[in-house]
């Protein structure tokens, strides 16, 4: 585990990596995985999880703000600033429901559309950059193992 600490530049943290060996090794990837989407992401002008809101909309556009929360997983304060910055961005636009006005749909501009390609693309270097390395059955057994986990994992609340 010295050498997770040290890649990525973390203070010395022997109780952790020593006594809670699999939490460490998910929060050093996960780490890791963030920082390199993120600078690859900063390179079409996005942050982190701002492409996830995207493509759930290039998927099914026009979806209600309470609805991406709940999709993506995300709590309601973070989905709410990313909406507010990407509207800022002109990538997505607020529209009211035409069947109930209290409601305000999320739908994607022509700008928003059309960076959906380069996050894909991203996402696809990411991906082989991510499992560069690994086996066929090193990826399964990957796979596997987080979907092993995920269950046990506590669900976000998207309750404003």
């Amino acid at each position: 585990m010295e050498d997770i600490c040290e890649s990525l530049n973390l203070a010395p943290c022997a109780c952790l990596k020593t006594d809670y060996p699999v939490s460490f090794a998910i929060f050093a990837l996960a780490r890791s995985h963030r920082a390199k989407a993120a600078s690859m992401l900063a390179d079409i002008g996005l942050f982190p999880g701002q492409e996830i809101l995207l493509m759930q909309l290039a998927e099914s556009d026009g979806k209600p703000q309470k609805t991406l929360c709940e999709s993506i997983g995300l709590d309601h304060s973070t989905v709410a600033k990313s909406v507010a910055r990407l509207e800022r961005d002109g990538l997505i636009e607020r529209r009211k429901c035409p069947s109930d006005g209290r409601i305000s749909q999320v739908h994607l501009t022509r700008k928003g559309r059309e960076i959906t390609d380069r996050i894909t693309r991203v996402w696809a270097e990411l991906e082989r950059q991510t499992v560069e390395g690994l086996t066929a059955e090193e990826r399964a057994q990957l796979m596997a193992t987080a979907k092993k986990i995920m269950p046990q994992m506590a669900p976000v609340s998207c309750a404003p």
